[in-house]
């Protein structure tokens, strides 16, 4: 058997816990390095995954020669800079979403990746769900026919993550527009075939994090100096005449408790819902209107770790990447446009290429 990619993983945290077992059940790859600015989390990783090369320094992680793949697991401001570093020297790299906060940093990544001529990919775990990739070949195969207009949402009521990584701007960047809403805008482009967008307006709102007493249900008080968005809202234009909706919040009057993800899709010959994978067309001969629920194959691995294994894949058989940066290009220049337009209170019109 040909020798397996050594993996090296950036940040030791929860997605990195998720992944972990993706990257140790992989036929092409295996965990052979970590790294993370607090050593306390050495001893799990040593107990749990067999790993004995862990490090504080990221440095000693990008220039191993021995590691054929970075995983890049950080607070979203240290995306590009590790990224374009790893690729510098000659890795492969998966990185978490967002890939990079802004669209200069994915163009950035763009070139360092052209450079070195190896792989880069966004962690984007909800294509590879299975409900997902049933919709997709469905979808493919023509059901829907010409897509013109989609909605995609998550909304939760009570859901801010707490920790100063996601909730200040110096280690985040912006909130829940980079924490949720890069799955359901790449999610929903994806689906669509990936369109060009044109224009976005947008609107960024932070209302109820700065309430007295405010608090959330993933982890008590909401600490002062909160500074990004709370919720975030947007229509897009695309290049193909297609719209898009999108909303996400992790504090919202929303009525449920339970997290409300869902990618409804709408074309000239029927419409589809993410995740029950409900089609929905119509017979006009007859001038009637059905639904038909997808027969469901369920998937062995869970999408974090089937996204681990199809990238070793990729990287061992010279694929394309599973996820290309410049599908992920296009989310952040929807979220670009989105806090922009609310900033101007105007439509921001994206740029050509």
């Amino acid at each position: 058997m040909t020798k397996k990619l050594k993996v090296g993983i950036i940040g030791l945290g929860g997605v990195a816990n998720l992944k972990a077992k993706g990257w140790q059940i992989s036929e092409h790859a295996e965990l052979a390095a970590g790294c993370d600015t607090n050593p306390d989390r050495f001893d799990h990783w040593s107990s749990e995954y067999g790993i004995k090369n862990l490090t504080t320094d990221v440095n000693a992680i990008i220039n191993d020669p021995d590691i054929d793949i970075v995983d890049i697991c950080t607070p979203n401001n240290y995306h590009t800079q590790m990224t374009v570093a790893a690729l510098d020297a000659g890795k492969n790299v998966m990185c978490e979403k967002p890939l990079a906060p802004t669209a200069e940093g994915i163009r950035k990544m763009i070139a360092a990746r052209d450079r070195s001529g190896k792989m880069l990919m966004t962690a984007q775990h909800f294509r590879f769900s299975g409900t997902a990739k049933a919709l997709k070949a469905e979808i493919d195969a023509g059901a829907l026919g010409n897509i013109y207009h989609a909605r995609a949402w998550w909304l939760r009521r009570s859901g801010a993550p707490i920790r100063p990584t996601f909730i200040y701007k110096e280690q985040a960047y912006a909130g829940v527009g980079l924490d949720l809403g890069v799955h359901v805008i790449d999610l929903a482009l994806w689906l669509m075939g990936n369109p060009t967008p044109v224009g976005v307006s947008g609107v960024a709102r932070t209302e109820l994090a700065v309430q007295e007493g405010a608090f959330s249900k993933w982890g008590g008080d909401i600490p002062q100096g909160f500074d990004v968005d709370e919720f975030s809202t947007a229509f897009v234009r695309f290049d193909n005449g297609a719209s898009l909706i999108i909303e996400v919040s992790w504090l919202l009057h929303h009525g449920s408790e339970k997290d409300d993800v869902q990618t409804w899709l709408y074309g000239t010959k029927g419409g589809c819902q993410w995740p029950s994978c409900v089609i929905s067309e119509s017979n006009n001969n007859l001038k009637q209107h059905y639904d038909r629920a997808l027969k469901l194959t369920e998937d062995s691995l869970k999408p974090h770790h089937r996204e681990c294994v199809e990238f070793a894949r990729a990287v061992a058989e010279g694929a394309p990447s599973p996820v290309p940066a410049e599908q992920s290009l296009n989310v952040a220049l929807i979220l670009d446009a989105l806090y922009k337009s609310q900033e101007t209170g105007r439509e921001v019109v994206i740029p050509s290429a």
